[in-house]
């Protein structure tokens, strides 16, 4: 078990719950009315606590789940400092904490972007993009992406400009590439080195990238992303902070990502 925020969460609900209502039990069994004006400290605040922490476990758990982007891996897609939140229930719904897949939804598309817990150390969390499915050849040789045998269409845009605390990439190349029906930008640097070769994706298991090719630490690296590691599907920008550039990025509030 990982003891995450959402453990501390879990206990927090059950301790302020377990005051509370054993409170009104103990009044119940005596014959006493509850009289929330006279309640003990401590019962008055879990009374307090209680319904805000049990609202924020489940949101938290079940709908959605705010996370901040600490790399540049991901770039331009996502930015040092963007804040995003992850749909937890798009690929199933997980039992917290235990992470026990209880119901089946979606499985995952190519082209995602998802957050996971690292396989190396399920206590830290990546996001990437989904580049491989299960069953597929992925392919990566000269800067360019092959799916079952089949490149990737890639359409230059341009030299990248980077600003804040992704300034450091400025003079990469900027592509848009279509991966099979889903176009989104990547950046890659023809001079810097990289791992090449086929990847065959195991059943029950994903691969993934960075949009940042040459600033990502990946499934070109550490291997791929078993399906119970899922979190969920990042969909939305709903904060951007970069106090190396101009503080709140407002042109980057309300970006659905793709």
């Amino acid at each position: 078990m990982d003891y995450d925020f959402s453990f501390f969460l879990l206990v927090a609900t059950v301790v302020t719950g377990v005051i509370w209502g054993g409170y009104a039990a103990y009044l119940k069994s005596k014959g006493q009315p509850y009289d929330a004006e006279n309640e003990p400290w401590l019962v008055e605040y879990a009374h307090s606590f209680f319904p805000v922490v049990l609202i924020v476990f489940l949101l938290r758990s079940f709908i959605a789940e705010p996370f901040r982007i600490p790399s540049a891996s991901m770039m331009p897609t996502l930015l040092i400092g963007d804040f995003i939140l992850v749909n937890k229930f798009t690929y199933g719904i997980r039992l917290p904490v235990i992470n026990k897949k209880v119901v089946d939804l979606n499985e995952p598309q190519r082209g995602d972007i998802v957050v996971f817990r690292f396989p190396k150390d399920p206590t830290v969390d990546y996001i990437k993009r989904v580049i491989g499915l299960p069953g597929d050849r992925i392919g990566y040789f000269n800067k360019t992406l092959f799916v079952n045998d089949m490149p990737v269409a890639q359409k230059p845009i341009g030299t990248y400009e980077g600003f804040g605390q992704g300034q450091d990439m400025s003079g990469a190349v900027e592509l848009n590439e279509d991966l099979t029906g889903v176009e989104h930008k990547i950046l890659v640097r023809q001079e810097a080195p990289s791992v090449e070769g086929v990847f065959v994706v195991p059943p029950g298991h994903y691969f993934v990238m960075g949009d940042n090719r040459d600033n990502s630490n990946d499934s070109r690296y550490w291997g791929m992303v078993p399906e119970q590691n899922l979190v969920g599907k990042a969909f939305f920008i709903w904060m951007s902070w970069d106090w190396q550039h101009k503080g709140v990025g407002f042109d980057r509030i309300g970006t659905a990502l793709k």
